[in-house]
Protein backbone atom coordinates (compact mmCIF):
# COMPACT_ATOMS: atom_id res chain seq x y z
CA UNK A 1 0.00 0.00 0.00
CA UNK A 2 1.03 3.37 -0.78
CA UNK A 3 1.16 5.89 1.82
CA UNK A 4 -1.41 8.50 1.30
CA UNK A 5 -0.04 11.82 0.33
CA UNK A 6 -0.67 14.17 3.24
CA UNK A 7 -0.69 17.21 1.09
CA UNK A 8 -3.40 15.76 -1.17
CA UNK A 9 -5.50 14.75 1.81
CA UNK A 10 -5.21 18.23 3.34
CA UNK A 11 -6.06 19.80 0.00
CA UNK A 12 -9.13 17.54 -0.36
CA UNK A 13 -10.23 18.37 3.19
CA UNK A 14 -9.88 22.10 2.56
CA UNK A 15 -11.83 21.81 -0.70
CA UNK A 16 -14.59 19.83 1.03
CA UNK A 17 -14.73 22.42 3.83
CA UNK A 18 -14.95 25.28 1.32
CA UNK A 19 -17.78 23.55 -0.56
CA UNK A 20 -19.74 22.99 2.65
CA UNK A 21 -19.04 26.55 3.84
CA UNK A 22 -20.15 28.11 0.55
CA UNK A 23 -23.28 25.92 0.61
CA UNK A 24 -24.06 27.35 4.06
CA UNK A 25 -23.34 30.95 3.09
CA UNK A 26 -25.03 30.95 -0.31
CA UNK A 27 -28.60 31.38 1.05
CA UNK A 28 -27.40 34.32 3.17
CA UNK A 29 -25.77 35.91 0.11
CA UNK A 30 -28.90 35.38 -1.94
CA UNK A 31 -31.04 36.96 0.79
CA UNK A 32 -28.67 39.91 1.09
CA UNK A 33 -28.59 40.31 -2.68
CA UNK A 34 -32.40 40.23 -2.87
CA UNK A 35 -32.60 42.84 -0.09
CA UNK A 36 -30.14 45.12 -1.89
CA UNK A 37 -32.13 44.75 -5.15
CA UNK A 38 -35.35 45.67 -3.31
CA UNK A 39 -33.71 48.78 -1.80
CA UNK A 40 -32.30 49.83 -5.19
CA UNK A 41 -35.73 49.44 -6.81
CA UNK A 42 -37.33 51.52 -4.04
CA UNK A 43 -34.72 54.25 -4.51
CA UNK A 44 -35.23 54.25 -8.28
CA UNK A 45 -38.99 54.49 -7.80
CA UNK A 46 -38.60 57.40 -5.35
CA UNK A 47 -36.17 59.12 -7.72
CA UNK A 48 -38.70 58.81 -10.57
CA UNK A 49 -41.47 60.19 -8.32
CA UNK A 50 -39.32 63.16 -7.33
CA UNK A 51 -38.48 63.82 -10.98
CA UNK A 52 -42.20 63.87 -11.83
CA UNK A 53 -42.93 66.18 -8.87
CA UNK A 54 -40.14 68.49 -10.03
CA UNK A 55 -41.56 68.56 -13.57
CA UNK A 56 -45.04 69.39 -12.24
CA UNK A 57 -43.65 72.12 -9.97
CA UNK A 58 -41.83 73.69 -12.90
CA UNK A 59 -45.01 73.66 -14.98
CA UNK A 60 -46.96 75.32 -12.16
CA UNK A 61 -44.25 77.96 -11.69
CA UNK A 62 -44.10 78.64 -15.42
CA UNK A 63 -47.90 78.98 -15.60
CA UNK A 64 -47.82 81.40 -12.66
CA UNK A 65 -45.14 83.51 -14.36
CA UNK A 66 -47.11 83.48 -17.62
CA UNK A 67 -50.31 84.48 -15.84
CA UNK A 68 -48.58 87.27 -13.93
CA UNK A 69 -46.92 88.63 -17.08
CA UNK A 70 -50.19 88.67 -19.02
CA UNK A 71 -52.21 90.23 -16.20
CA UNK A 72 -49.63 92.92 -15.47
CA UNK A 73 -49.41 93.86 -19.16
CA UNK A 74 -53.22 94.05 -19.37
CA UNK A 75 -53.27 96.33 -16.32
CA UNK A 76 -50.52 98.48 -17.82
CA UNK A 77 -52.67 98.88 -20.94
CA UNK A 78 -55.55 100.16 -18.79
CA UNK A 79 -57.83 97.12 -18.99
CA UNK A 80 -60.52 97.26 -16.31
CA UNK A 81 -61.82 93.69 -16.62
CA UNK A 82 -58.42 91.99 -16.32
CA UNK A 83 -59.74 88.52 -15.46
CA UNK A 84 -62.12 88.45 -18.39
CA UNK A 85 -59.48 89.73 -20.81
CA UNK A 86 -56.97 87.22 -19.42
CA UNK A 87 -59.36 84.34 -20.13
CA UNK A 88 -59.79 85.60 -23.68
CA UNK A 89 -56.07 85.82 -24.51
CA UNK A 90 -54.35 83.21 -22.32
CA UNK A 91 -54.43 80.35 -24.82
CA UNK A 92 -52.65 82.33 -27.53
CA UNK A 93 -49.60 83.21 -25.44
CA UNK A 94 -46.67 80.80 -24.96
CA UNK A 95 -43.10 80.96 -23.69
CA UNK A 96 -40.46 80.88 -26.41
CA UNK A 97 -37.16 79.00 -26.17
CA UNK A 98 -35.35 82.16 -25.09
CA UNK A 99 -37.79 82.63 -22.16
CA UNK A 100 -39.92 85.47 -23.55
CA UNK A 101 -43.69 85.31 -23.88
CA UNK A 102 -45.15 85.72 -27.33
CA UNK A 103 -48.19 85.02 -29.46
CA UNK A 104 -46.96 83.64 -32.74
CA UNK A 105 -44.57 86.18 -34.27
CA UNK A 106 -45.73 89.05 -32.01
CA UNK A 107 -44.32 89.88 -28.61
CA UNK A 108 -46.62 89.82 -25.60
CA UNK A 109 -47.03 93.61 -25.44
CA UNK A 110 -47.71 93.91 -29.20
CA UNK A 111 -50.28 91.13 -29.11
CA UNK A 112 -52.09 92.51 -26.05
CA UNK A 113 -52.02 96.08 -27.42
CA UNK A 114 -53.68 94.87 -30.60
CA UNK A 115 -56.21 92.89 -28.59
CA UNK A 116 -57.12 95.89 -26.45
CA UNK A 117 -57.47 98.13 -29.53
CA UNK A 118 -59.75 95.57 -31.18
CA UNK A 119 -61.78 95.11 -27.99
CA UNK A 120 -62.27 98.52 -26.35
CA UNK A 121 -65.00 97.11 -24.11
CA UNK A 122 -62.24 96.01 -21.72
CA UNK A 123 -61.13 99.63 -21.25
CA UNK A 124 -62.81 102.04 -18.81
CA UNK A 125 -66.02 103.69 -20.06
CA UNK A 126 -65.40 107.01 -21.77
CA UNK A 127 -68.80 108.43 -20.83
CA UNK A 128 -69.92 108.08 -17.25
CA UNK A 129 -73.40 106.72 -16.95
CA UNK A 130 -75.59 104.64 -19.15
CA UNK A 131 -79.20 103.80 -19.79
CA UNK A 132 -80.12 103.64 -16.12
CA UNK A 133 -78.60 106.98 -15.16
CA UNK A 134 -80.86 109.84 -14.25
CA UNK A 135 -80.23 113.21 -15.73
CA UNK A 136 -77.58 114.94 -13.71
CA UNK A 137 -76.59 118.48 -14.19
CA UNK A 138 -73.07 119.05 -15.36
CA UNK A 139 -71.17 121.78 -13.66
CA UNK A 140 -71.08 124.68 -16.04
CA UNK A 141 -69.06 127.82 -15.72
CA UNK A 142 -68.86 129.15 -12.20
CA UNK A 143 -71.96 131.19 -11.52
CA UNK A 144 -72.33 133.80 -8.90
CA UNK A 145 -73.66 131.28 -6.31
CA UNK A 146 -71.22 128.51 -7.14
CA UNK A 147 -68.51 127.64 -4.64
CA UNK A 148 -65.08 126.35 -5.56
CA UNK A 149 -64.30 123.30 -3.37
CA UNK A 150 -60.58 124.05 -3.43
CA UNK A 151 -61.18 127.42 -1.80
CA UNK A 152 -63.13 126.04 1.19
CA UNK A 153 -60.93 126.20 4.26
CA UNK A 154 -60.50 127.64 7.75
CA UNK A 155 -59.33 131.00 6.42
CA UNK A 156 -62.66 131.73 4.63
CA UNK A 157 -64.63 134.78 5.55
CA UNK A 158 -67.98 134.30 7.29
CA UNK A 159 -69.91 135.38 4.16
CA UNK A 160 -68.05 132.91 1.93
CA UNK A 161 -68.54 130.16 4.50
CA UNK A 162 -72.31 130.82 4.63
CA UNK A 163 -72.52 130.83 0.82
CA UNK A 164 -70.69 127.47 0.76
CA UNK A 165 -73.16 125.98 3.27
CA UNK A 166 -76.14 127.18 1.24
CA UNK A 167 -74.66 125.74 -1.97
CA UNK A 168 -73.96 122.39 -0.26
CA UNK A 169 -77.55 122.26 0.98
CA UNK A 170 -78.88 123.05 -2.50
CA UNK A 171 -76.79 120.32 -4.15
CA UNK A 172 -77.68 117.79 -1.43
CA UNK A 173 -81.42 118.52 -1.74
CA UNK A 174 -81.23 118.12 -5.56
CA UNK A 175 -79.49 114.79 -5.29
CA UNK A 176 -82.06 113.49 -2.78
CA UNK A 177 -84.94 114.25 -5.16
Amino acid sequence: MEEPDVQTIVQQAINEYMRQDSAKREPAYKTELAEERRRREQLEKRLNEMGEENRKSRLVAEEAQRSTAIRSELQRLGVVKVDLAYKAVQDGIVRTEDGRFSAGEQSLSEYLSGFVQENPEFLPARIAGGMGMTGTQKAGPASAGAVDLDKIGPSMSKEDLERARIEILRVASQSLR
